[in-house]
């Protein structure tokens, strides 16, 4: 894979840089399309330093950026576009809200900066958006982090930025919170039109929301394209961590058995039996899959305690770190870890019909609402 290659979509982010310090050197060149597009490596691989150097925070020593064509940074034509002139969104690992101000007045700071003619969003849009209206007059004290995360985002919203930078954004939050957090990037980004570049070090986050991703080791780009692509890559996989791999997925609830201790659930074009929730009928949750939960059969398997058996169509498959990872579609993308052996005994390639088996225990489900639980028996 050309490693500086991009996708065949009107860049809205183009740049080739480097930048030194003692012991490390970062120097990256790339496209980014409109949509959403995740920065992938390790810890130290100079992932927030290229956000930094995109939003103005740094100055790199040498080459060029660009955000929609218009040159934000040349060392050759001695251009360096102050931060607040980038109209760059930033979200933080740590959300950074101003601690004496409610959030109201941390989403309006934003606002009343940006001149009226450049406002593209008025902040009742994203408190409605982010489902915020219950805690706009609280102090940032008094909020939990998916909620201060979620302030963050509409802050740094309500400037209107030509692009929304997120530097790990869900790092320091708990699994309910990041599933939540995740939902709601999908449905800014749909809603919004706001491209995105989400820096991460979790695969999971990045399978579950960027199309495409550049990965990044030791300061340098290692493979950029298609997310799948990118995460099967030999290079990629040398520090990848797929065991971890879980699939992060929007469902519906349908119907909850108090006494069977089971949910119903909907996810894309398929029914789970899930564990007992909280949820109620027709709300909407995530799902969290562990891929390596789940096993392919290439027929209805006979009676097990497993409670689901789900038919799916493959879609493709690559080896990575000594695993196959295979990816099915069952109206929603799935990821499924199998050994090699598994998939060469198989016969696994795109097309083929196959069908997921998987208990309900290992179904975790989040609820995405502002009083959010984890259910799990």
């Amino acid at each position: 894979m050309n490693s500086n290659a991009s996708p065949s979509v009107a860049p809205c982010l183009t740049f080739d840089i480097r930048k030194d310090y003692s012991g490390f050197s970062l120097e990256c060149a790339a496209s980014f399309p409109r949509g959403i597009t995740a920065i992938f490596g390790p810890s130290g691989s100079g992932k927030t330093t290229l956000l930094d150097c995109i939003a103005g925070m740094v100055s790199p020593d040498t080459g060029k950026i660009d955000v929609y064509g218009a040159v934000v940074f040349s060392s050759k034509e001695r251009i360096d576009m102050p931060l607040e002139r980038r109209r760059l969104g930033y979200v933080f690992q740590h959300g950074a809200l101003f601690p004496h101000l409610s959030a109201r007045d941390n989403i309006a700071y934003g606002y009343d900066l940006t001149p009226m003619s450049e406002r593209t969003v008025e902040i009742d849009r994203l408190v409605e958006l982010l489902g915020l209206s219950s805690i706009m007059d609280r102090g940032i004290a008094n909020l939990s982090g998916g909620e201060r995360q979620r302030v963050a985002l509409a802050r740094a919203l309500a400037t209107s930025p030509r692009l929304l930078l997120l530097d790990e954004p869900l790092a320091s939050l708990d699994a309910a919170y990041r599933a939540s957090i995740l939902t709601y990037l999908k449905k800014l980004a749909a809603e919004l039109d706001t491209p995105m570049v989400f820096v991460s070090h979790s695969l999971s986050e990045v399978m579950a929301l960027a199309p495409q991703t550049m990965a990044i080791a030791d300061g340098r780009v290692v493979a950029y394209g298609p997310t799948p692509e990118v995460m099967a890559h030999p290079e990629v996989a040398a520090f990848a961590d797929y065991a971890t791999l879980e699939n992060i997925l929007e469902a519906r609830v349908i119907e909850v058995d108090c006494v069977g201790g089971t949910s119903l659930l909907s996810v894309g074009d398929a029914i789970l039996v899930g564990p007992h929730t909280e949820a109620v009928p027709s709300e909407d949750i995530v799902v969290s899959i562990r891929a390596g939960d789940v096993i392919l059969s290439m027929g209805i398997p006979p009676l097990t305690s497993a409670r689901n058996a789900v038919p799916a169509v493959v879609r493709d498959l690559r080896e990575a770190g000594g695993r196959a990872l295979v990816e099915v579609d069952i109206g929603e993308r799935m990821l499924v870890e199998v050994t090699p052996a598994s998939a060469a005994e198989l016969r696994l390639r795109a097309g083929l019909e196959v069908y997921l088996v998987l208990k309900s225990s290992s179904i975790l489900i989040f609820r995405t609402n502002t009083d959010l639980r984890t259910d799990r028996r």
